[in-house]
C-alpha cells in the first residue's frame, strides 16, 4: 500500500468507522479492561452515535479517515479542543486514533496522526494532549516516536467498575 490518503469523515464512514473502532478496542485493549465489556461492545450502537456526533459536532472537533488505494477506510481519528472537565483550554487534544487491526504497522495510524498534528499546528494551539492506558505499551511506543512524551498525569478510566489507569501525553505544537 502506498501512503494513505487522508480525508475528513462523512455520514457514510460511520458504520466502518464504528467497525475500525470496536475491532481497536477488542485487539489493543484485550487483557487491560474486562473482558465481557469489549464483548458487549457493538459496532451497530457505535454507528448510530458517531452519526449522532458527526451531525452536531462544533466545528473545531475534526473527524479524520484515511483510505487506502483501493479506497478503503482502513483507519479513523479525531481531534478538537482539550477538554478540561467541562471546559477548554488552549490546548488541542487528540481524542481517539484507531487503525484496523489488520493494517497495524503500515503507516496509517502516522498518516492520520501526522495530519491532525499539522492542522492543529495550524489552527494556533501551542501543544497537543492525548490519554492512552497504562498498559497499552504498543500505542505508548508509537506516540514516543511521534515526539509525544508523558507528562505525569494519570487518571482511572472506569470500565465495569475497574478503574483502567490513563497516562497523559503532551507534545508541542508550532515554532
Amino acid at each position: 500500500m502506498t501512503a494513505p490518503r487522508v480525508r475528513e469523515m462523512d455520514l457514510a464512514d460511520c458504520d466502518r468507522v464504528s467497525e475500525i473502532r470496536v475491532g481497536g478496542w477488542r485487539h489493543a485493549y484485550r487483557g487491560l479492561m474486562p473482558q465481557a465489556y469489549l464483548d458487549r461492545l457493538s459496532v451497530a450502537d457505535d454507528a448510530e452515535r458517531r452519526r449522532q456526533f458527526l451531525t452536531r459536532a462544533p466545528a473545531e472537533v475534526v473527524n479524520l479517515v484515511a483510505e487506502d488505494d483501493a479506497g478503503d477506510l482502513v483507519g479513523w481519528a479525531c481531534h478538537g479542543p482539550y477538554r478540561e472537565g467541562e471546559a477548554h483550554t488552549a490546548d488541542a487534544e487528540l481524542y481517539a486514533l484507531y487503525v484496523a487491526p489488520d493494517r497495524l504497522g503500515g503507516g496509517v495510524g502516522q498518516a492520520l496522526l501526522r495530519e491532525s498534528v499539522r492542522r492543529c499546528t495550524a489552527a494556533g494551539y501551542p501543544r497537543m494532549l492525548l490519554w492512552v492506558l497504562r498498559g497499552n505499551a504498543r500505542a505508548r511506543r508509537f506516540y514516543e516516536r511521534a515526539g509525544f512524551h508523558a507528562d505525569g498525569a494519570e487518571e482511572p478510566f472506569d470500565v465495569d467498575g475497574v478503574a483502567v489507569p490513563e497516562v497523559r501525553y503532551a507534545r508541542p505544537l508550532g515554532g
